[in-house]
């Protein structure tokens, strides 16, 4: 096999788990082609032969693995996301395993599933930007803690995005104006968010009937206002998976486009990427785009 493997230097614990991964999976006569960033070299420009290989891995975070996701969309070339970041919350619905050995059968075995993308378009200082993801974009209270996680992953790990949630118990509320596709309407509240993958955490989903391959999103805005008060929700929905309260917490409404306001502006997220930017924003689904080698 012929494999390309994007390795992001700067993700998670940098411990170089991808090198594992190679020695486990290489066979004679196997060509794996290691491409590295540490956050400079653009993903865009180590990804314009990947028709040439069997198989992409994307070693990185939630980011890393979107941003080669986006890249290699509607091109059949079959994807593993080989995660090595802080969170990776697309292993987490994906069930991909997290060690070499096993992502190494994985990716040798070579079983794929077509998802949906995300495509999100915004202005930051004066210029216009097209980005895609694969989990969850959003605006307001996500992205404030994505932000303030970035200063603790190297400290905290995975608990950073705990204590950045526990630094802004209070976070600002917002009206927000949402253009669906067949309705507009209003809301109040901390975040809004547009989501492919629902799982936040293994068996705890932010909405129960999530489907990442229906083409549509899943546009929730997130009302309580004290962050202390979600926590019986997140609780309630970990012990009983069709939590029947959830409307108490979150407004929800599915769409394959959104078009966000909201006043006063709010910061914007997308698989854990801060741009320096606000709402509005645009997003729309791109079907079956990206085909995940899976479990």
């Amino acid at each position: 096999m012929r494999v390309l493997i994007i390795d992001n230097l700067a993700s998670g614990l940098r411990n170089g788990i991808i090198h594992d991964f190679n020695r486990i999976f290489a066979r004679d006569g196997d060509e794996l082609t290691i491409r590295s960033t540490g956050g400079i070299r653009r993903i865009d420009s180590m990804l314009s032969d990947a028709t040439e290989y069997d198989l992409v891995v994307a070693s990185g975070g939630d980011s890393t693995i979107s941003t080669v996701a986006y890249e290699l969309r509607n091109t059949d070339i079959p994807l593993l996301p080989f995660p090595s970041g802080t969170a990776n919350l697309l292993a987490t619905n994906l069930n991909t395993p997290e060690e070499p050995s096993a992502l190494a059968r994985i990716a040798r075995a070579l079983k794929t599933e077509y998802y949906d993308l995300g495509e999100i378009a915004y202005e930051c200082e004066g210029q216009s930007h097209t980005q895609g993801f694969a989990v969850i974009a959003g605006a307001g209270y996500d992205a404030t803690i994505m932000q303030r996680a970035e200063k603790l992953k190297a400290r905290f790990g995975p608990l950073a995005y705990l204590a950045a949630a526990a630094s802004e118990p209070n976070p600002r509320v917002a009206s927000f104006s949402l253009s669906l596709d067949d309705e507009t309407l209003t809301s109040e509240g901390i975040a809004v968010l547009l989501i492919n993958f629902a799982q936040i955490y293994p068996d705890l989903s932010i909405t129960y009937n999530n489907d990442a391959q229906d083409g549509l999103f899943e546009v929730v805005v997130i009302k309580k206002q004290h962050t202390l008060e979600l926590v019986p929700a997140l609780l309630s929905a970990l012990l009983d998976p069709h939590f029947t309260d959830r409307a108490d917490y979150f407004e929800s409404r599915r769409s394959a486009r959104a078009f966000i306001e909201s006043n006063p502006p709010l910061g914007l997220q997308f698989d854990g990427e801060t741009p320096a930017a606000t709402t509005p924003f645009e997003a729309h689904i791109l079907p079956g785009a990206a085909r995940f080698v899976v479990a």
